[in-house]
This record gives structure tokens, sequence and C-alpha cells, in this order.
């Protein structure tokens, strides 16, 4: 029962925001993300702490400032993936742009497959949906949702368009068939992790435990990884889907430390991109909770 209502619900908002101008809902998306950033204090107090640690040079002021962003951000992104499914490739085109798209061609081209280094930053959920609607659909890594009615709901619409879902339960063979078949899949690399999955890597210069498989399979396989990220560009009104430059990876033969090398250096470039747009990352995620053996807890 209680997967149905909360099934009803997510059902009842997206058809509400779907219908909905495309404007009209991002603002009442918007509307949305200010009333959770006032009412979900736990959330926001681990969004707080995560500002301190990342620029403790910041003051109090700028922080809540962008925390308040990040939630204004979650409800456009609410907004987008109500809307998404109506989205023909002409109307996509006039809302979002490319930046670096001959990075991403170049790497497929090598053919061995694209790995592409993402995160939850901007519009992650219309950003593989997007590239789909171009024609280039690929594979995402994800984790189930608790809901399973939810889940089979919102993966419908992500895969509209030739997508494919990688549950991270399952999905290391799976990863490796698609580089052997030259395909791209997305990874959301920028989440706390457990050991053995998870190695510490810095991440605003703490350390924190990070996915290596992006890393492992890379170097098993030869893909491509490139850097993938839909941004906001408040300059433009508009979303720019930017593809960075190739990342060489790190090639010693020790596998353990070339795994680990490349985790950190992936990582790096998530954090260049955040730091880019702080306004526009998760900040509510315990993204430092796994700590080193013997070191205190941060949250």
């Amino acid at each position: 029962m209680r997967h149905r209502l909360e099934f009803a619900v997510v059902w009842c908002i997206t058809r509400v925001l779907g219908a909905l101008p495309r404007e009209v809902a991002r603002t009442v998306g918007a509307g949305v993300g200010a009333f959770a950033y006032a009412v979900l204090k736990r959330l926001r107090m681990v969004g707080v702490r995560n500002l301190e640690m990342a620029f403790p040079e910041w003051s109090e002021e700028r922080r809540e400032h962008t925390l308040r962003g990040v939630y204004r951000n979650l409800g456009y992104l609410l907004a987008e993936f109500a809307q998404m499914s109506s989205y023909t490739p002409d109307v996509a085109r006039s809302l979002i742009r490319y930046e670096g798209l001959e990075n991403y061609l170049a790497a497929r081209g090598k053919g061995k497959g694209v790995l592409v280094l993402t995160g939850h930053l901007g519009a992650w959920e219309l950003s593989s949906f997007h590239h789909s609607l171009m024609g280039f659909p690929m594979g995402m890594v994800i984790r189930r949702l608790d809901n399973p009615l939810v889940d089979e709901f919102v993966n419908r619409i992500r895969c509209l368009h030739g997508n494919k879902v990688l549950h991270k339960d399952d999905f290391a063979r799976g990863l490796i068939a698609a580089m052997r078949h030259g395909e791209t899949v997305g990874i959301l690399m920028d989440t706390n992790m457990t050991p053995p999955q998870g190695v510490f890597v810095p991440f605003f210069g703490r350390m924190a435990a990070t996915a290596s498989g992006m890393a492992r399979v890379a170097l098993k396989t030869g893909a491509a990884v490139v850097p993938g990220f839909l941004l906001w560009s408040e300059d433009e009104g508009r979303y720019v889907l930017r593809f960075g430059e190739r990342i060489e990876l790190e090639n010693t033969g020790d596998s353990e430390r070339d795994a680990i090398a490349n985790t950190a250096n992936f990582t790096k470039v998530i954090e260049s991109y955040i730091r880019e747009y702080p306004d526009q990352w998760l900040w509510m995620h315990r993204r430092w909770k796994t700590r080193p053996a013997g070191e205190e807890g941060l949250y």
C-alpha cells in the first residue's frame, strides 16, 4: 500500500508539472525546492556541514545562498524530468546546446567504448535523456529505487529514446560487455561508498570513499573516459551539455595502484566542475560519511 501511495504521488506531480508550460513548471519546481529547504532541516544541516568542509573560507551567508541555489536547481530538475518525455529534438535543441561534443565523438570513434564521468551536478537526469534524443543512446549505472513501482516509472521515461539502465548491484559484467561493443555508459561517481568497492581519494581536501569501478573497467577494456555534465547557464537561460577532453589513464601495470590513482584523478575532475558550479551540486549527500579506519565521523 505504501508503494502504491508513493507511486500515486510521484505520478500526480509528474503529470501536473508535465502539463504546465515549461517556464511555469520550472517556477513551481523552484517553489517546491524552496519549501524543501525550509522544512527538511536534517538535510539542510548536512548541506551546511559539507559546505563548511569544502569551502571553509566562505562566509555563512555565501554558504546559505549556495545551498538555496541547490534546492532551486533540484526544483528545476524536477520540472524538467516531468516535461522531458514530451521533448522533440527541435525543442531540446532550443533548450540545450552542446559544448565539446567533438570530445565525445572522438572518444567514441576509437571503438573501445566510452565511459562518461559524471555526477549529481546540474541536470543529470536530463543529460542522458537529451543525448539519446540527439541520436546517442547510452547506458546509465544507477541504484534501484526503493519503491519498485516508482523505479519502473522513472526508468521508462529515462529509456524512451534507447537508453539502457545498468543497476549498481549487477552492473559489472554488463558494463564490460558494453565497452567491448563500443557503447557509451554514464557513471555518477560522486557518492559515498564503502570498502571494498570504495577507495579513499582526496575530495575538497578530505579523503572520501569513492567507487573505483570506472577506473578498473577503463584499464581492463581500454575504454575512453570523458567528463560530461549538463549545467545551467544563467547568462544564456538554457542548459549546456559539456563534454571535456578525454582523461588519460595512468597504467603502470600495478592494477591496484593504478585504480586508486585514476579514481583520484577522476574525482579531481569532478571537483573542478563543482567548484565552477557549486550551487548545482547535491551538497545534502553525506559524501564523507565513510571514514578511514580509526578516524572519527564527520557528521
